[in-house]
């Protein structure tokens, strides 16, 4: 069976943003019961998170056959949130939309500029089809789950968390663009 997580990413976040945004989140969170307050070793590759707290069902669906066994992971540092497979099999410019195969001459690349942004912060990669240069973050991804930014909320062995859910939590962001990246382990 595996482990699983769901992590909403704020794409949008600093550095400097991620630990007063945390804060916000979490503390909503802890309000409205999804999680509790204290901190417990209840997350898989952290040594802390926030247990499920008494009205955890408010942020999941109504067909779920299991309460959630585990927590929720925040990040506050630049990470890459992956699925856990493979990589994308392309990346999505998000200036025209085209969609350049991870497979050929292109793909080294990009895996470069996403080791450069995870080292460093900061890295672009030239769209080979409109030649807009468009830092690492802003790329999207076919097949894969893939998200980078200096905030993650990081939901694992939770039921799937709503729609509506991953949209309030989002309210809370400052108007951020978020990702929903979900895989198993």
């Amino acid at each position: 069976m595996g482990d699983h997580f769901q992590t909403i990413v704020d794409l949008d976040a600093t550095a400097s943003d991620a630990e007063p945004l945390a804060r916000r989140v979490v503390e909503w969170l802890v309000a409205e019961g999804v999680v509790l307050g204290e901190r417990t070793e209840c997350v898989l590759g952290q040594p802390l998170g926030h247990p499920p707290g008494p009205h955890w069902e408010r942020a999941v669906t109504d067909d779920w056959d299991r309460e959630p066994w585990d927590g929720l992971a925040v990040h506050t540092r630049r990470t890459g949130f992956t699925s856990g497979a493979d990589m994308p099999g392309a990346a999505v410019c998000p200036r025209c939309a085209s969609a350049t195969p991870l497979d050929d001459e292109t793909g080294p690349r990009f895996y470069a500029a996403m080791q450069t942004w995870h080292d460093k912060g900061a890295a672009s990669v030239a769209c080979p089809a409109c030649a807009a240069t468009v830092a690492v973050p802003e790329w999207s991804w076919d097949d894969s789950p893939l998200a980078f930014g200096h905030l993650g909320f990081e939901f694992w062995n939770w039921p799937d968390l709503t729609e509506d859910f991953r949209t309030r939590l989002a309210g809370l962001l400052d108007g951020h663009r978020t990702a929903y990246v979900w895989g198993s382990i």
